[in-house]
């Protein structure tokens, strides 16, 4: 159905006459006449009758003037839906208990009227596709996976520089150590399940591993961060990688320890990532808010894989 023939019946019924309506729609009575008569050809139906006074309803135009009128707001509705800077802006933060995730709260609490849609995509080519299809306005990456260049229409700053720190139970051999150089943890067990070939955070890892000659274990299946930290909490044998940002909240009895990472600090480098055409201006916002802290890149002292963006 044609929303511009039953908006010229809405107007005709208000106004009582053609000529007013015409007016009110800035069109001829002309086109008035042509959209009652295409409306009354499709319903079936005569809706107006025409008095010396003006127009009048039929009893068939009574019973569609509700209708029609519930038609337009619907349509109304619609629009706004997706007006720019009518809808929530939508972001993937991958996971709620890591770094991307504490920085979308640090932004809803600076901005708390911007509504968001906070969403948890696994992988980068599910977010890439995302954010190219319009499903979501943004994702936290770490861009430069060898071999995989972003498309040429999505655009990336780097936000977000996070310190990974080794977490261990009370029994391990360095749980009692306030930082530990890189190279002293080459011959101890790091597990880390969940690990998945072809994802940003594999690669990061595999580089890691090649460079500082590390054991890492992404064996077993993968319970989640409660069955890891109870894991390494009764295994002395065992440590894992944890960024600095991730929120856990593990029972006391368990004693596990984050120990500081040094010569050189390996961090994870967390980017935001759009489409450069996405007109939303809360898009805008949040990158001015995630850019504005003074955070340095590749500062001395931190290891970053060579095909991390800059």
């Amino acid at each position: 159905m044609d929303l511009d023939t039953v908006r010229t019946f809405v107007a005709v019924a208000d106004a009582g006459q053609f000529q007013q309506a015409a007016a009110e729609l800035t069109v001829t009575q002309q086109a008035v006449s042509k959209r009652v008569a295409a409306l009354e050809r499709t319903l079936g139906v005569r809706l107006f009758t025409r008095t010396p006074r003006g127009a009048g309803l039929t009893i068939d135009g009574q019973a569609f003037l509700p209708h029609a009128r519930e038609l337009l707001r619907v349509a109304e509705r619609a629009v706004a839906s997706v007006r720019t800077g009518r809808r929530p802006l939508r972001v993937d933060v991958i996971a709620s208990r890591v770094a991307p995730s504490g920085l979308l709260r640090g932004f809803h609490r600076a901005y708390p009227d911007i509504e968001l849609d906070v969403v948890m995509l696994f992988d980068v080519e599910t977010a890439v596709a995302a954010i190219r299809s319009g499903e979501i306005d943004a994702s936290f990456r770490a861009v430069g996976v060898p071999g995989r260049p972003l498309p040429e229409d999505i655009e990336s700053v780097r936000v977000l520089d996070e310190p990974l720190q080794l977490l261990t139970g009370p029994a391990h051999a360095l749980a009692g150590a306030r930082s530990v150089p890189l190279a002293q943890l080459a011959g101890h067990r790091i597990w880390m399940p969940g690990i998945v070939p072809g994802t940003e955070w594999a690669a990061y890892y595999d580089d890691l591993v090649a460079e500082f000659g590390l054991t890492i274990e992404a064996t077993g299946p993968n319970f989640g961060s409660d069955a890891l930290l109870d894991t390494i909490a009764d295994t002395p044998a065992l440590a894992t990688f944890m960024g600095e940002h991730t929120r856990l909240v593990w029972p006391a009895g368990h004693g596990l320890r984050r120990i500081t990472v040094t010569d050189p600090t390996p961090v994870y480098p967390h980017s935001l990532l759009w489409h450069r055409d996405n007109p939303h201006p809360a898009l805008t916002t949040l990158r001015t808010h995630l850019t504005a802290p003074a955070n340095g890149h590749d500062v001395p002292g931190t290891w970053t894989p060579g095909w991390v963006a800059p």
